[in-house]
């Protein structure tokens, strides 16, 4: 699986829920592309990953 660019191993029988919250993500600080869709909030759970999955994670940072 690739993440950002950043190759990481099989993922898959994981839900996209546990891979985030196993590499230290929030869930509620970032949007989720998955194979080039964007993945709503409350479908992480229910998103199981493959092993040829692309994922982009962007976290939001507040500011100003």
């Amino acid at each position: 699986m690739r993440v950002n660019g950043t190759e990481y191993g099989d993922a898959a029988g994981f839900t996209l829920d546990q891979w985030l919250s196993q590499h230290g993500y929030d869930a509620e600080r970032i949007a989720v592309e998955r194979n080039g869709h964007i993945v709503r909030r409350q479908n992480l759970a229910a998103t199981k990953l493959q092993s040829d999955d692309v994922l982009e994670i962007v976290s939001f940072v507040g500011g100003g």
